[in-house]
């Protein structure tokens, strides 16, 4: 049974691995001719900043939800804004589903899914969360926790090889489980406690790593979790975002109550579409 799953699991891997660079060829080539530009959209978007945000947000970028943290805590975006570039942002979400050539309908319901919810979450943020935005230059750092500078083959290779590693991991353990306890009882495990699913996706989605992204989307696309819990962890999650904004803003409290918003956030979004039986 162990080389069974040894061997599967590489297969379906190496299978992946070719699309995988494709996608982050092309994404590294746009965000390389465009990223600045959408950096300076967002500086200039002012009071429809969660619009550009939850647009711009939805392309995945290496560094876009670091950006958004460091313009927020320098003061040049406001809390909305950042509210919605996380919502939207699905990290390795998109590359993966691409490379596992999933219907294009699936993709786009749920990136509209998302960029909707994290238009409307963001203009109520600044509704309720009024903050003055004064320009702090000094806060902010260009880039630095992203590849993006090594080139556009280099970082592409980058991310596609660490992306791999982390899908044969959480594809070992996930094979490992459905062949030890068996798919109709991992399945009624968590179908018979959605409510619980959620909680934990949005809670993992919460993990400031890319790892995040790959274990939500090699679940739901395994049959283990809804298209609720997927949700839930994919809105609470925003890759790198999270790290970015405990180091570069100093008001710890705002923080916390960011981290906040988002997981409910989640969590009542995913509970919805849960209700609604809305599917991929």
């Amino acid at each position: 049974m162990i080389l069974d799953v040894l061997c599967d699991t590489l297969i379906d891997a190496l299978r992946l691995l070719p699309f995988l660079f494709l996608a982050y060829l092309v994404m590294e080539s746009l965000e390389h001719w465009t990223g600045g530009k959408m950096q300076e959209a967002v500086k200039k978007s002012g009071k429809a900043g969660p619009v550009i945000g939850s647009l711009l947000g939805v392309f995945p970028q290496c560094g876009f939800s670091a950006a958004a943290a460091n313009l927020y805590a320098g003061g040049i975006i406001t809390m909305g804004t950042l509210i919605a570039v996380f919502l939207s942002t699905s990290d390795e979400m998109l590359p993966i589903m691409i490379s596992e050539n999933v219907p294009l309908s699936m993709l786009g319901k749920i990136l509209f899914l998302k960029m909707f919810f994290a238009l409307a979450a963001g203009f109520l943020v600044d509704f309720f969360f009024r903050k003055s935005t004064e320009m702090q230059i000094e806060h902010l750092c260009e880039r630095h926790h992203c590849h993006c500078e090594r080139g556009i083959w280099r970082s592409a290779f980058h991310h596609t090889w660490k992306i791999f590693l982390y899908i044969i991991v959480v594809s070992l353990i996930l094979n490992f489980a459905i062949a030890l306890i068996g798919e109709e009882t991992l399945a009624a495990l968590v179908q018979g406690r959605p409510a619980l699913s959620l909680f934990l996706a949005a809670l993992v989605g919460m993990i400031p790593n890319c790892a995040s992204s790959v274990i939500l989307t090699q679940l739901y696309l395994s049959g283990v979790v809804s298209a609720g819990a997927l949700m839930a962890g994919l809105l609470s999650g925003s890759g790198v975002g999270f790290l970015v904004l405990l180091r570069v803003n100093e008001d710890r409290k705002e923080n916390l109550q960011i981290f906040a918003l988002l997981y409910v956030i989640g969590v009542g979004v995913g509970a919805l579409i849960q209700l609604l039986g809305v599917a991929f």
